[in-house]
């Protein structure tokens, strides 16, 4: 059942990741691969394998700009002030952290998980890890044409070795979408509006945190939606330590916000995984941290090193 926005002034969070799967899973090869990662992650918990990982994973990171003027061809200090969000928001590190209600505190995670853009290329060559391409498309939607350069877009490059990150202008509103594990390596990677990417240049409030991306991200590891993508209460995101809810919250909401019969505490809407603004989402819980972890140890495990490090800055 596609979501039902409410009637707002202001802009709110919109995301195409449930529309892309739902798409894919006309594949049957998509679907057999999801259930394998499904799979995968059930013994993976059963065993308590998040247990054994330890030290951090480092993922290299290729952003690819794509524009059509001269606004979104954001600057190189707006793509990296996106990488220290990424840093900060995965490590637990973020300054909004103390921001969580109380009752969830116990939850906030520490994924382990960092990020750094690409010094070498799929060729070996040194490289910023930022490429830029000039379009005459004006506006992108979810059809992955981004991610192609013979449809105006730039290709993708190798998904086991880097988490690709298309930056352009998007249409309907749409901040971003992301591909889950399982989908095609040619359109690998998570699309972001420009102005709802990084904190400085054209980002722009209430997108101008970085937390698009943090989203995106989040999906492109495997997590779902907390509300699990249904508007009745039976949806699931697969994660034991979110509470059920029932639709996606959005702007700034008073703790506790209740559906689903969840109360006391309500909805986690400072979870990175609801349609919050920026500023109003904060956290990762320490089952998603395990359902990430399951991704890096299966469909992802090919990305990303090892490395001993401090939150990023």
């Amino acid at each position: 059942m596609p979501d039902q926005l409410p009637v707002s002034k202001t802009p709110i969070r919109t995301c195409g990741a449930a529309e892309v799967h739902q798409r894919l899973l006309q594949d049957p090869e998509y679907q057999a691969r999801r259930l394998a990662i499904e799979s995968h992650l059930a013994r993976f918990l059963l065993f308590g394998l998040e247990s054994t990982r330890t030290g951090i994973t480092e993922i290299p990171v290729v952003v690819h700009v794509v524009y059509s003027s001269t606004e979104g061809n954001i600057s190189d200090q707006q793509i990296h002030s996106q990488i220290d969000v990424l840093n900060r928001d995965f490590r637990a590190a973020n300054a909004d952290i103390d921001k969580v209600p109380s009752v969830w505190t116990s939850l906030v995670s520490d994924t382990r998980i960092q990020f750094a853009l690409a010094n070498t290329d799929p060729g070996g060559a040194p490289t910023s890890g930022i490429t830029r391409t000039s379009t005459t498309v004006s506006s992108f939607g979810t059809n992955d044409d981004v991610k192609s350069a013979a449809r105006g877009g730039t290709d993708a490059w190798p998904a086991d070795r880097y988490l690709n990150i298309w930056v352009c202008e998007l249409s309907n509103g749409l901040l971003g979408y992301a591909q889950f594990p399982g989908g095609p390596a040619a359109t690998d990677g998570v699309v972001i509006l420009h102005s709802a990417f990084g904190t400085v240049g054209t980002a722009t409030a209430p997108f101008n945190l970085g937390r698009t991306t943090t989203h995106e991200v989040g999906h492109w590891l495997n997590l779902i939606h907390i509300w699990g993508d249904r508007l009745d209460c039976s949806g699931n995101d697969d994660v034991a330590d979110t509470p059920t809810a029932q639709r996606p919250n959005y702007g700034k909401p008073t703790f506790p916000h209740i559906s689903c019969g969840n109360g006391p505490n309500g909805d986690m809407f400072v979870n990175y995984m609801d349609y919050v603004d920026d500023d109003a989402m904060m956290m990762f819980t320490l089952g998603q941290t395990s359902r990430m972890a399951a991704a890096l140890d299966g469909p992802r495990s090919s990305i990303g090193r090892a490395i001993d490090s401090n939150p990023g800055t």
